[in-house]
């Protein structure tokens, strides 16, 4: 497996210490867990697939979100791009980009859901033609998806740990 950290950093949603390294990466690293897929839909014209829960403290983001019992981490993605967008792909034509490797440095309150070494799998595809009007799935937490320019992806997403990865695909 080869992978490259392109960032370290720690999120506020992780209330453990820890230290998240984002990673470009062919295979999920060794030892950690997969409990969340995402993907970066890109088209034709650059513009990547967004999605917006209306939520206290959300908003816009890319689709994805936690494994079904059982489901493999691709399977996962693509579900997940399918009810939050309404993009259906198949999980075989997702492509591993990388992903957030979750180490906790301290441990974890009693209770804590996640475990110890996790990884965040973020999937990329790039669509041939132009991305189409998409609509989430009327029982998601989404309430509507996008198509944006990559400079609307920084201001619909500060702060989103996830944009290094999403730079990397520009290079």
């Amino acid at each position: 497996m080869a992978s490259t950290v392109i960032d370290t950093v720690t999120v506020p949603w992780i209330l453990p210490p820890h230290r998240m390294d984002l990673l470009l990466s062919d295979g999920i690293p060794e030892g950690y867990t997969v409990t969340t897929g995402f993907v970066l839909a890109v088209d034709r014209d650059d513009r990547t697939l967004l999605t917006r829960v209306d939520r206290p403290g959300r908003g816009w983001e890319v689709p994805g979100g936690h494994l079904d019992p059982g489901e493999e981490p691709r399977s996962a993605a693509a579900r997940e791009l399918a009810e939050e967008a309404g993009l259906v792909v198949p999980a075989a034509g997702l492509v591993l980009l990388g992903g957030q490797r979750i180490t906790l440095v301290a441990d974890p309150p009693a209770g804590y859901g996640y475990p110890r070494l996790a990884f965040m799998a973020f999937y990329t595809v790039r669509l041939d033609g132009r991305g189409a009007p998409t609509r989430p799935h009327p029982e998601s937490e989404c309430v509507e998806a996008a198509w944006v320019e990559r400079d609307e992806v920084r201001r619909r997403c500060p702060g989103a740990s996830w944009l290094p990865l999403h730079a990397a695909l520009a290079a």
